[in-house]
């Protein structure tokens, strides 16, 4: 069963890490991730992306190819104590274009039982990335 409020520490941990992308401060962003965190972006076809080392080269290619990025989130779920769905409008400037680009998509995010971010996977189908999300807080475990 889904509720519509989250936790205050999950939504904490969560205001904190888009605060933290929206400031490129990477820093922080790191600072709340497990040290064997993955990064499933697959369904974006950007891969997946295992361990801190390989989700911080990750992020700094990401936002090294904007000029300016923003994250807002439209929805926020709690499912359970440990699982989020995001539905997540990113905008923002390609470095060298002078038109803004923008996606919508979902993610999925599971912390640990101490609030470090372990897992997030991206979707560009909402109502996959939903159905994702349910079936992760079902099962309690990842696929």
């Amino acid at each position: 069963m889904t509720r519509d409020a989250t936790t205050p520490d999950l939504a904490d941990r969560v205001r904190l890490f888009l605060t933290a992308a929206n400031r490129r401060d990477l820093e922080t962003i790191m600072s709340i991730q497990a040290p064997d965190a993955v990064y499933d972006l697959s369904q974006r076809g950007l891969g997946i992306f295992e361990g801190a080392s390989a989700i911080r080269g990750f992020l700094e290619d990401y936002l090294a190819a904007f000029e300016d990025i923003e994250w807002e989130f439209e929805e926020m779920l709690a499912l359970d104590n440990r699982v989020v769905l995001l539905v997540v409008r990113q905008q923002g400037r390609p470095v060298g274009v002078r038109a803004r680009v923008s996606q919508r998509e979902a993610w999925v995010q599971h912390y640990s039982a101490d609030g470090m971010l372990s897992r997030t996977s991206s979707y560009l189908d909402i109502d996959e990335g939903r159905a994702a999300a349910n079936r992760l807080a079902a099962s309690g475990s990842w696929p």
